[in-house]
């Protein structure tokens, strides 16, 4: 069965705005089928039986923009197959075994900037039709035969910004080959996975790229000699796990000095004798990523490096952060030591040369200090972001963050949090945003915690119980009535007084997932207008007819793995959910638990008679009529008794 157009009712998955987007995915389809709406405009077809495309096969289709083919075992392109496909900019044909394509195979399109060819078994570029490529943004050559990247003569390049031949068999680069490339202006080159050998000199002199990768090269020394003279943004020097490179020296960056460098990634590389002097010809650099690279420390006296805005050290083997010896890197605005491979020591003022940092990130580095954290970050005070997450428990002091006045994100989440102080920890931190205190196992009995929070808009609480499963009328949120964002979810929450929220008027977006509340808590979003509200997987079977203005008056509401109640006890909601539909999320997981014969159907889908049957007014009418005859001997009784003692 066929399970896309219009007519069969798609799920969401497979059919996306209005009808313009399908998803035939590995359908096993041998043609484009007449229930495909003329009015296409992206449609991914792969992994189906297409061998041979012409221009019949998907002529009806002129609206197409984007067409992935992936693995429909092509072999043949015919002449003139997307003639009338005057808009499609993307063709995917990655893993298709192509024996041939024609020279006006891809003409027709007007705008045609992507296409792509990766692992189709192409070992000669002359094999690519150069028809119709003039607008040609990206072409993506990788995991071929390749060996050679000299492009046909009268190739199209001018507008190129991204040509990918990683995974291929290029040892060799010539001035021949480069020189087909002068046209292009800020290319993105991509040798990834090729172990270059050899690169004729003065192939790039005086070229300039937007990016290039040689990752997985075995030899960089070679890599850095035939670029000389060439300027570059971002250079992707990176190795991989199963390549076996060499160690590298300070004479493998000899030819660094010689070219225009911003950003270097040497990524899981070895340094062999690493000193100062390896960094010799590093002075120009920006940006310079030291990930997984097995590092100890990097040493003292680097001179010269006044121009880093960024470095990343993540992964790696440090025992305590001075030995990152940051005073060698003064400009820097940015740095990373996450998921240090050792238990990382925050130590006294390691970073304290560092006046410009803005941004840094210590996350899932195995960090413990019993009094953070401003003697550890000493005279930070132009520091806004801040990820201390994942890590051993924390010891917070009074302001502790006092030498960080700037921040503006702070994340904490899954560290537990030990503050020793009555007050707040955050309370200097006036111009703080977001903050992420998820599953920190934190005392939110104290009502203080988050005093002075005056500008915050995003809070997670995440993960943290209170007192007894509720949410008192005087609890920790009341200090920060900026709050936008609020997440609430899997706090072990039962209830929620009704007064809890009521300093929280800028609230948009309120998350209360994942806990135990009934359908009396919503009682607590009484003066709540206008927001998201997430209730999926709580413990709400009815909910009461009084409290249903509090839903409605909400934009966004998922009620989701609710253990709902479909009888005529909650017909009231049920017949508001059905009238508010629009306002609803996660329909499908929205549905009955009880009675059993409703358990699992659609609450969307429930119908429910709830007025009274035969058998109930027949009673009514038994009771009504006793209830007269009653009344008649009553009066009589009465009657005569006063008429017997006349």
């Amino acid at each position: 069965m066929i399970r896309f157009g219009p007519r069969l009712q798609l799920p969401p998955s497979e059919q996306k705005e209005g009808n313009r987007t399908y998803n035939c995915e590995n359908l096993g389809l041998r043609e484009i089928p007449d229930t495909l709406p003329n009015t296409t405009e992206v449609l991914e077809f792969s992994f189906n039986f297409l061998p041979t495309i012409q221009n019949t096969t998907f002529s009806r289709l002129i609206n197409l923009i984007f067409l992935d083919l992936t693995r429909c075992q092509i072999n043949w392109v015919h002449e003139d197959t997307f003639q009338s496909h005057h808009q499609l900019n993307t063709i995917v044909l990655t893993g298709n075994p192509l024996i041939f394509m024609a020279e006006t195979s891809l003409t027709g399109p007007k705008l045609l900037k992507h296409l792509f060819l990766t692992q189709t078994g192409i070992s000669n570029l002359e094999f690519i039709p150069v028809h119709n490529l003039e607008n040609l943004e990206s072409l993506h050559l990788g995991s071929n035969h390749i060996s050679s990247i000299n492009l046909p003569e009268n190739f199209p390049t001018q507008n190129l910004k991204v040509l990918d031949f990683q995974n291929n068999a290029i040892h060799y680069i010539s001035r021949k080959d480069t020189n087909a490339l002068e046209q292009a202006t800020n290319l993105s080159l991509n040798f990834n996975g090729n172990d270059i050998k050899g690169i004729e000199p003065g192939a790039f002199n005086s070229k300039i790229f937007q990016s290039l990768k040689f990752g997985g090269s075995l030899n960089l020394s070679i890599v850095f000699k035939g670029l000389q003279n060439c300027t570059i943004q971002s250079l992707w020097l990176g190795t991989f796990e199963d390549t076996d490179d060499q160690d590298l020296t300070s004479a493998t960056f000899e030819g660094l000095c010689d070219m225009s460098v911003e950003s270097i990634n040497l990524q899981k590389h070895h340094f062999n004798d690493l000193s100062s002097s390896t960094f010799r010809c590093f002075t120009r650099l920006q940006e310079l990523d030291l990930t997984a690279a097995h590092l100890k420390g990097l040493p003292s006296g680097i001179e010269g490096m006044n121009s880093l805005k960024k470095l990343v050290l993540n992964a790696n083997n440090f025992d305590q952060l001075c030995q990152i010896n940051a005073a060698s890197f003064p400009s820097l605005r940015e740095l990373y030591i996450k998921g240090n491979m050792r238990k990382l020591d925050l130590g006294t003022r390691c970073l304290e040369k560092l006046e410009t940092l803005q941004k840094l990130d210590l996350s899932h580095s195995d960090i413990e200090a019993s009094d953070c954290c401003n003697l550890q970050l000493k005279n930070l005070r132009h520091l806004q972001y801040l990820n201390l997450s994942y890590n051993e428990p924390l010891g917070l002091e009074d302001q502790a963050f006092k030498e960080c006045p700037q921040l503006e994100l702070l994340d904490l989440a899954f560290t537990h949090l030990r503050v020793k102080a009555p007050h707040s920890p955050f309370q200097n931190l006036h111009l703080l945003r977001v903050l992420n205190l998820s599953h920190c196992l934190l005392d939110t009995s104290n009502q203080h915690l988050l005093a002075g929070l005056r500008d915050l808009r995003h809070l997670n609480l995440q993960g943290n119980s209170f007192q007894d499963g509720s949410i008192s009328k005087t609890n920790l949120l009341q200090t920060v009535g900026s709050l936008e964002i609020l997440i609430l979810s899997s706090c072990s929450l039962l209830s929620i007084d009704q007064q809890a929220f009521q300093g929280l008027g800028n609230v948009n977006h309120l998350d209360l997932s994942y806990n135990s509340l009934t359908g009396d808590s919503t009682d607590a979003l009484n003066h709540l207008k206008g927001i998201y509200l997430n209730l999926a997987s709580n413990n709400i079977r009815i909910i009461p007819p009084h409290l249903l203005p509090a839903l409605s008056q909400q934009s966004t509401i998922n009620l989701s793995h609710n253990p709902l109640d479909c009888t005529c006890s909650n017909i009231h909601f049920i017949t508001w959910y059905k009238e508010n539909l629009h306002k609803l999320e996660d329909l499908e997981e929205t549905t009955c638990a009880n009675p059993p014969s409703l358990r699992g159907m659609k609450l969307s889908n429930v119908k429910l008679h709830c007025g009274l049957t035969g058998m109930g007014i027949f009673f009514i009418v038994v009771f009504v009529f006793l209830l007269i005859l009653l009344l008649i001997f009553s009066v009589k009784f009465i009657l005569r008794w006063k008429y017997q003692h006349i």
